[in-house]
């Protein structure tokens, strides 16, 4: 057996003739074991936070969603639509217009998006499941879906026949206006369902049928802004972005749902860096009573390992024993830490014992990362910091 982890392992499970180094070992024990359990439960509690945030994005944004890199619109042939159909991973894909556009309402005015959408954007998008009141729109009609938040602002129920929203989008052309009338095409649109995601999404858009948009927008029958798409599970992302490229010839640029919102996960990675690194900062504070608690040991240990050295042991292997005894205090620490972070994370995600309404759980998410990064993070500082305490063994300290 190795002669240092020998030692080490003695020093750790027998107790010092000393009371003092006996209750600062423990506290030492107990403070990593506390930095493990602390940064385990808060970054899962984190991760919780990062998929409820992004849930939200997930209602509304596709898996893949082509745009034309050559003005806002481009048109897509029927050969392009079959060979998109072919593309292996690919689930279904739709159609799509976007444009801001102005809507009014009983003297009420919005600027918002208007999203003209075919019959394939419900098997693409599971917004129809967050419909809170009224249905989807039909094909081929001036129904609309509004947010809540439009809603509220126009103050504005479903099918109400005596006051109309109207719809207004620039018509397209140059040169000056010389009728302010002539300078828009509109329509009466009728609301028949209300969505309901998140306050910032609410009033993003008013979802549309895709020919009451082309009609507005004096688009062609292929001409559209966008094509969102939903892959199968399991599908390799790279190479489906790469036929579509071939497909459009380099002229499209395709985002995927992190790009679409590249400033919310911007945001919540930094969030999450910032809290981990917070929680390092405490578990170094911690493992300051390490370092302590080994220099005592030395102390303690002093007369046996001068018996040491004079039988022959080098001062290399005499500093393994601490450095080992440190690193193995730390190994077993972040084990009892992690287990008892497991444990409370488990219990909150299957049984929801914390409640921050009294139908939402507050979001826990376990994950195989969170544990191997607590363990990395414990392991590498005790190691410096019993690297640190073991520097201490010495021939002047021994003489």
């Amino acid at each position: 057996m190795n002669f240092p982890l020998y030692i080490a392992k003695r020093y750790i499970r027998s107790n010092s003739k000393n009371n003092a180094i006996n209750i600062i070992n423990r506290i030492a024990s107990l403070g990593i074991i506390v930095g493990a359990l602390a940064l385990f439960v808060v970054l899962s509690v984190f991760s919780g936070l990062k998929v409820f945030s992004l849930s939200f994005s997930t209602d509304i944004d596709p898996d893949l969603k082509i745009t034309t890199i050559l003005g806002k619109s481009f048109f897509v042939s029927p050969e392009q639509e079959n060979q998109i159909k072919k593309i292996e991973g690919l689930d279904s894909y739709t159609k799509i217009i976007e444009e801001r556009v102005l809507f009014t309402f009983n003297g009420k005015q919005e600027v918002t998006y208007l999203k003209g959408v075919d019959a394939n954007f419900r098997k693409v998008n599971t917004i129809e499941k967050k419909l809170f009141n009224g249905q989807w729109l039909k094909a081929d009609t001036y129904q609309v879906v509004v947010g809540y938040g439009l809603s509220q602002k126009f103050s504005m129920g479903l099918l109400d026949f005596n006051n109309q929203l109207e719809v207004l989008v620039p018509k397209p052309g140059k040169g000056a206006i010389d009728n302010p009338d002539q300078a828009f095409n509109k329509t009466d649109i009728i609301p028949v369902g209300i969505y309901s995601i998140s306050e910032d999404l609410d009033s993003k858009f008013v979802f549309a049928d895709l020919g009451l948009a082309q009609e507005l927008l004096e688009y062609k029958t292929n001409q559209i802004s966008g094509i969102e798409i939903r892959l199968k599970t399991g599908a390799d992302e790279t190479s489906i972005i790469n036929r579509l490229q071939t497909i459009f010839k380099n002229k499209i640029t395709v985002k995927n749902r992190a790009q679409l919102n590249e400033s919310l996960y911007k945001m919540l990675n930094t969030e999450n860096i910032v809290v981990y690194l917070i929680f390092t900062l405490v578990i170094v504070v911690a493992l300051f009573n390490l370092i302590g608690a080994l220099i005592m040991m030395i102390l303690d240990k002093k007369g046996n390992l001068k018996t040491l050295l004079n039988l022959g042991t080098e001062i290399k292997d005499l500093r393994k024993i601490f450095l080992l005894q440190g690193t193995l205090l730390s190994v077993f620490g972040g084990l009892i830490g992690l287990t008892i972070g497991v444990l409370i994370v488990l219990l909150q995600e299957y049984f929801q014992l914390i409640m921050i309404t009294p139908t939402l759980p507050y979001p826990v998410i376990f994950s195989i990362e969170n544990v191997l990064i607590v363990m990395g993070t414990i392991v590498g500082l005790g190691f410096i910091a019993s690297l640190i305490a073991s520097s201490r063994v010495s021939k002047k300290l021994l003489e």
